[in-house]
């Protein structure tokens, strides 16, 4: 995406278990120059991001993250990213995202402006017809599969 290409500030996460690997896409993001946040859990289940200075810059944090050990930059940080990275465990054609029930993420988006690339990493499977929603779920606006490429979902603007 010509989006993630001219980014100057990508908010993307570290991932963990099964999830699509986002560790390469960060160290990539960070050597060519872009300034990457990660998001660092608060004991609330809000994120808020700090800098990611390479792979020796991160701790175990919560439930197996890692976090980066860099001062927080606070909660609003995400809303001036140019590109926003979000995991999924599944996409609907709607942009809804199911994630793992903590509501942490949805926050995060709230904050995110309607023109912002947010961009949910999937496999190829886990793109859905339809996920389960609540009143506070936000969407993304993209999809990322690694046989499938982009999608756009309806959450595009």
């Amino acid at each position: 995406m010509p989006q993630v290409s001219a980014a100057g500030t990508i908010a993307a996460y570290y991932s963990i278990g099964a999830e699509p690997d986002t560790r390469r896409l960060i160290f990539a993001l960070w050597k060519r120059g872009s300034y990457v946040v990660l998001p660092v859990l608060l004991p609330d289940g809000d994120l808020d991001w700090a800098s990611y200075e390479g792979p020796d810059s991160l701790a175990a944090g919560p439930h197996g993250l890692l976090q980066p050990t860099e001062p927080v930059r606070g909660p609003g940080t995400v809303a001036r990213a140019d590109v926003v990275l979000v995991p999924a465990l599944a996409v609907d054609a709607r942009g809804y995202r199911l994630g793992r029930g903590g509501g942490s993420y949805d926050r995060a988006l709230a904050r995110v402006g309607e023109q912002v690339p947010t961009i949910a990493l999937l496999y190829d499977d886990e793109l859905l017809p339809s996920v389960p929603t609540e009143p506070h779920d936000q969407r993304v606006r993209v999809v990322a599969r690694p046989g499938a490429g982009l999608t756009f979902t309806g959450a595009a603007g």
